[in-house]
């Protein structure tokens, strides 16, 4: 076998060069980007607590703003109130989103004592608390894209304190 010369060694590391990337680009363009799956609060409903937590299902709203179908398998959640946690919750639930579609799914959600106390006591320093402010935090397992974090922030009522569960 002979070596090649020096301007025949450019050539073909040139030509190698130039496949990888004309292969990089070209698998790029098959690449579809997605936009972010949006999940908003829905409202609050009671379900019966053990001890001395509290229950809730949280509804959750989950719309697919792209041209694919989301496939997902459980959800976590972690629920702040007045700028303190509140509640966290797991479901196992699976499910499909369908292109540019929506659909409402409900988490159990676990209330601590210690936080529904601390919540008593925000309530009565504060001047209204049919309002109250939210952070929700959690995360979407599944699918070909794997888990997806989100974000979602707004005031809710809770159940039996103003005019009933809901998000504005």
């Amino acid at each position: 076998m002979r070596a090649l010369s020096g301007t025949a060694s450019i050539r073909l590391f040139l030509f190698a060069a130039s496949a990888c990337l004309a292969l990089t680009l070209g698998g790029c363009a098959g690449v579809t980007v997605r936009d972010p799956v949006r999940i908003g609060v829905v409202g609050l409903e009671p379900l019966p607590g053990q001890g001395l937590e509290m229950r809730f299902n949280l509804k959750l709203r989950l719309q697919n703003p792209n041209e694919t179908p989301i496939d997902y398998d459980g959800i976590a959640v972690e629920l702040e109130l007045n700028d303190k946690p509140f509640a966290t919750g797991v479901s196992s639930r699976k499910g499909t989103v369908s292109r540019f579609g929506e659909t409402v799914i409900a988490v159990p959600i676990s209330v601590s004592a210690v936080a529904a106390v601390r919540q008593l006591f925000r309530f009565a320093e504060s001047e209204r608390v049919d309002r109250l402010p939210y952070v929700l935090r959690g995360k979407l397992g599944g699918g070909a894209f794997g888990t997806r974090r989100f974000t979602d922030r707004g005031t809710l009522t809770l159940p039996g304190i103003g005019s009933g569960g809901g998000r504005s």
